[in-house]
C-alpha cells in the first residue's frame, strides 16, 4: 500500500514529506552556520547531514516495502546455540559456500571429523583406510603444534584399529541390505505371471 502511494505521489510530480523533512533539516543547519544552502552543498556534507541522508533513504526503502519478504524473514537467526565461537564467521562462509580447503587447520579438522566415517565407507580395502585414519591423526597433532595462533584444535584422534572394525561392520552390514534387497528382488519377480514377466523383459530391453 505505501509502495503504491509513493509510485502515485512520483508519477503526480509530488515530493516525499521525509526527503521534504531532510532537506528542511539541511537549510536550517545551513542558516545556523550563515551559510547558504549552495554554499553548504558545495564542501562535503557534515556527519549529522550523512545520518540525516541515510536515515531519508532507509525510511523510503520502508514505505516501499524493499524490506519485506528477505530471505529468514520471522525465524531465528541461525547458529545461535548459547556458545560463544570467535570463529562463528568463517564457520559460517565455509559451510554456506561449501569451500573446501580454506580456514584455520582447527575448523577444517572439525568439518572433517563429522565427514570421517562417510568418507571411510567409500574407500574400498583396509590399507587405504588405515592410511586415511594415520593422515587423519598426523595433521590433528601438528595442527595442536602450530605456533601461528588460530582457535584451539579440540577434534580429538582416532583409535585406528577400533575405526577399522567398525568400518568392517558397516561395511558388512552393507552387505548384508545389499543382498537382502536383492534376494526380496528375486522373490517379488518368481511370483510374477509369465505375461508379467514379458513385460517387465521389454521394459528393461533385455
Amino acid at each position: 500500500m505505501a509502495r503504491n502511494r509513493d509510485e502515485q505521489r512520483r508519477a503526480a510530480g509530488e515530493s516525499d514529506p521525509l526527503v521534504e523533512a531532510a532537506r528542511y533539516r539541511l537549510r536550517r543547519d545551513a542558516e545556523a552556520r550563515g551559510e547558504t544552502v549552495e554554499e553548504a552543498n558545495a564542501g562535503q556534507p557534515s556527519m549529522d547531514q550523512r545520518a540525516q541522508i541515510v536515515e531519508t533513504a532507509i525510511q523510503q526503502a520502508i514505505r516501499r516495502g524493499d524490506f519485506d519478504d528477505l530471505p529468514g524473514a520471522g525465524k531465528p537467526l541461525p547458529g545461535l546455540t548459547g556458545t560463544h565461537d570467535p570463529d562463528w564467521w568463517i564457520r559460517r562462509k565455509i559451510e554456506r559456500e561449501q569451500l573446501t580447503g580454506l580456514g584455520p587447520p582447527a575448523l577444517l579438522l572439525r568439518t572433517e571429523d563429522k565427514e570421517l566415517e562417510d568418507r571411510l565407507d567409500r574407500l574400498g580395502s583396509e590399507a587405504t583406510v588405515r592410511e586415511h585414519l594415520e593422515s587423519f591423526n598426523r595433521r590433528i597433532v601438528e595442527a595442536r603444534r602450530q605456533l601461528q595462533g588460530g582457535p584451539p584444535v579440540v577434534t580429538p584422534t582416532r583409535d585406528v584399529d577400533a575405526e577399522v572394525e567398525r568400518w568392517h561392520d558397516r561395511r558388512r552390514e552393507r552387505l548384508r541390505q545389499a543382498e537382502e534387497a536383492r534376494r526380496a528382488q528375486q522373490e517379488a519377480y518368481a511370483a510374477l505371471s509369465r505375461r508379467e514377466r514379458r513385460r517387465l523383459r521389454r521394459e528393461s530391453g533385455r
